[in-house]
Parts: C-alpha cells; structure tokens; sequence
C-alpha cells in the first residue's frame, strides 16, 4: 500500500465490535422471558412492591428485583417473616365484676401447702397450751385448796391478811409438779396470834389429801432437839427425816409438807442444814416440798408496828372480814418490808423466805377465840360468857383498840376452868 493512501481498516472494525454486544443483550433478554414464562407456568406470582417471586412447590424463594438480576435464594419462609416487625400486643383492660356477683379467687393465687402445714401446726401448739393449763388445774385440785382456805377463814381469827398471802403463795407454787426450788412459808408474830394453830391446821389438811400422814413432817424443835441433846445428832435426825419424807413424795409425785415449829429455838447448825435443803444445788426432788417455819422472831416489832399504825390499819367498827383485808393490806405491806430487813440479819435462811406476818388480836377476835373453844369442849358458845372471860385478859389500848397482850393463849385454860367449876360445886 502506498503511503499517501488513507487506510479503511478502522471503518471496518467498529461494526464488527457492536454486533456481538448486540447478541449477547437479545440472548440475555431472551433468558429472561423464558425464566419468567417457566416460573409463570409452576404457579408463583411476584410480590407486589418487592419483585420477589414465590414458588408454592418448593421451598426456596426467587428474587426477582426490576433493576437488579434475578436469581435462586435458599432462605427460608420463617427467616423471612421474622425480620419483619411485630406489632405490640394490648394489654386487656382490668375487668370490673359486678358487687352483687359472686367472687372467686384465681387458682394460682390461692394458698400454699406450705401455709396449711403452719395453720396445723398453729392448731397443735394451740391445743399443746390448752392441755397443759388443764393440767395445771388437775394438779391443784388434788390439794383441795378450796377447801383449805374455808377451813383457815372459819379458824382462824383476826388474820385475814396473813391467810390471804399464805393461800396466794399455795395456789401458785401446787399450780405445777415440777418446780425449781422448795416454797419456804415464814410465819412470824407475837405469842397467841395464831401461828401454830395454822400450822396444825396445814399439817391436819395435807394429811388429808395427800392420804398419806408419811408425807407431812411436824417438827417441833422443844421436843425433837432439847437443849441436853447434842446439835450433831439433832442435824443428822432432821436431814434424814426430810431426805425420806421428801423421796416418797417424789415416788408418789406429790409435795411434801414439813412444818417446822418454834423456829427461834433451832441452833444455828439446823438453821445451817434448813438452808442447805434449800440450795439450787440439791437432788431436783428436794426442790417439791413445802416448808412452814413457825417462829417468834419479829414479834417485837410486829407489836410496836400494829400500835403505832392501830388507827390506820383496824378500824373501830368492822363488819366483815373482808373489809378488814383491804384496809390492812397496805400497812401490812410496809411490815413486811421492815421485817424482811430484820430477819435477813439474823440468818441467810430468811432470804429466800416468803414471811408472813401475824398481827395482834383485837378483842372481838378473843372473844371469838372463847366461843371457838367453848364449843369444841361442849359448852355451849353463850356470847356474854365469852366476853365475860375475854374481859379477864389484858390489852393494848390504842386509838380506840383493844389489843390482848397474850393474844389467844390463855383461851384454853379459861376454858378449861369451866369445866372443873361444877366438880368444886359438887364437893
């Protein structure tokens, strides 16, 4: 070819580049329409909006986007709808039931086994109490304590104080069987006031009701431990007494009754063995008995008390016994303070002692003593004749009161006279 010839090569390419791109779009195009066509006829639709096609007989999805190739995806129906968002479920309002229905709670709010199993054992505990108080009633029934404080009422003169401490100290310390120490009665006073009449009346009771004369012990310390008698042999007779007395008791689980008279005259050593008994530290059936000391120490003070205070503790005109408890109540209070302090001077015994004192006798109460006793001999019990011999006795006079020196000690041999009057009358 000659150079100043111009080349017709580049005319010739172009044509011949364009026409295989041409055939490639219609062959590409022509796929397409069949794809569609071939999925028409399987029965899937596009989605309206997304151009994703759906095959009912297989389960994967097709894509099929307007703007982007269509192609096979192998995601799942359940994938697909939990991308979507859920809505929020309402809440169902609060249903308002009727007042004159009838309502019921729902199962799952109703009690637990755990809730019955406390109510049962509620129940039990509950019933546990009560039987144990009825217990405590059957126990003091067996002493007859009812019974004691009539008996102590309708003999004993001139102390309604004194038998109302000593039946409140009873009715609690028999309310059980078991106890943690021994009950200790310290009765105290003048001479002729009563106090060994109440022991002899305590020691008749419990005889009775226990039925078993074993189990009450009455020492009297003039006869069991004269002044010729050696204090060893003394203390060794009363330690074995009382370990016997209170062994049996404890065999037949009953409370033991040791009364223990004239207290003053016990040497220091049985005062020493009384408090030993005594000690927390002893067999526990050493700790179920009783003891009643019985003594003349404080009487001097008792005396000194009741003349002092005479106006305020008895008054002039009494008309029942149970006015005289309540106004004699609180003086005896303040007694009671003041001998405590002085016996728990004398001897540690008295510390743990409940002490109960005795006051003086005004002269109705003697005169009430001489018809007691009058009767009791076959006399008949004339008013007039017991004043009569009430009047033979002497007395503190004080704020209207007439206090007897001796009390009711000389009651008996008055009595006594009477009867040896007719005998002289005869001669």
């Amino acid at each position: 070819m000659d150079r100043g010839q111009p080349s017709l090569e580049p005319q010739a390419k172009g044509p011949s580049v364009i026409a295989p791109v041409r055939a490639v779009l219609r062959l590409r195009r022509r796929v397409c329409v069949l794809r569609k066509r071939r999925l028409l006829q399987l029965g899937t639709e596009p989605d309206a909006g997304t151009g994703v096609l759906r095959s009912s007989g297989s389960s994967g999805i097709l894509r099929a986007d307007l703007d982007q190739p269509k192609f096979f995806t192998f995601d799942s129906l359940t994938e697909l709808s939990s991308r979507t968002p859920r809505k929020r479920r309402r809440r169902s309002r609060v249903v308002l039931y009727p007042e004159t229905s009838r309502k019921y709670r729902p199962r799952t709010e109703r009690q637990s086994r755990a809730q019955r199993c406390l109510l049962l054992l509620v129940a039990i505990v509950g019933f546990q109490v009560l039987n144990a108080i009825e217990n405590l009633d059957d126990n003091a029934q067996r002493y007859d304590l009812d019974g004691l404080e009539k008996s102590l009422q309708r003999s004993v003169f001139g102390q309604p104080a004194a038998v109302g401490r000593i039946m409140a100290l009873l009715r609690d310390y028999l309310a059980t069987h078991v106890h943690s120490h021994p009950l200790l009665l310290a009765l105290h006073g003048p001479s002729g006031v009563g106090k060994s009449h109440v022991g002899r009346l305590l020691a008749r009771h419990f005889h009775a009701v226990l039925e078993d004369g074993a189990l009450v012990l009455q020492y009297h310390a003039r006869h069991h431990c004269p002044e010729l008698r050696p204090v060893q042999d003394c203390r060794n007779e009363l330690a074995q007494r009382v370990a016997d007395v209170v062994a049996q008791a404890e065999a037949k689980e009953k409370t033991p009754l040791l009364v223990l008279d004239e207290a003053e005259l016990l040497p220091p050593a049985l005062l020493d063995e009384l408090h030993g008994l005594l000690q927390p530290q002893r067999s526990h059936h050493y700790h179920n008995a009783i003891y009643v000391l019985l003594s003349g120490v404080g009487g001097l003070e008792i005396t000194h008390f009741v003349l002092q205070n005479a106006s305020r503790m008895l008054p002039p005109h009494r008309h029942s016994a149970s006015s005289t408890q309540a106004e004699v109540s609180q003086a005896e209070e303040e007694l009671h303070s003041s001998l405590h302090e002085l016996l728990a001077r004398e001897h540690p015994l008295w510390h743990s002692a409940a002490i109960v004192p005795f006051l003086l006798l005004d002269k109705p109460d003697v005169v009430n003593c001489f018809r007691e006793e009058m009767a009791g001999e076959g006399f008949f019990p004339e008013q007039e004749l017991a004043e009569h011999l009430a009047e033979q006795l002497s007395y503190y006079q004080v704020a209207g009161h007439e206090f007897a020196i001796t009390g009711c000690k000389q009651v008996v041999a008055k009595v006594n006279l009477l009867q040896q009057k007719p005998a002289h009358a005869g001669h």
